[in-house]
């Protein structure tokens, strides 16, 4: 499973942040640090899905 961020879409919420710091974090500025095609280790999908469902924008997506 992957993630990534759409492009321009982010307006720094932090949400994603809330849900697993290590798994979406942020860059200089507060917004999302996670870039187009981030992967995400096994056992933590559950938690990458929470952490997208959170953004309040849809800036983040699951990637197929």
């Amino acid at each position: 499973m992957r993630v990534g961020l759409v492009p321009g879409v982010c307006e720094g919420h932090a949400q994603c942040y809330v849900v697993d710091p290590d798994l979406f974090p942020l860059d200089d500025d507060g917004y999302s640090g996670v870039g187009p095609d981030r992967p995400v280790p096994p056992g933590e999908e559950a938690t990458a899905e929470l952490g997208v469902s959170a953004c309040p924008v849809r800036a983040l997506q699951v990637l197929p």
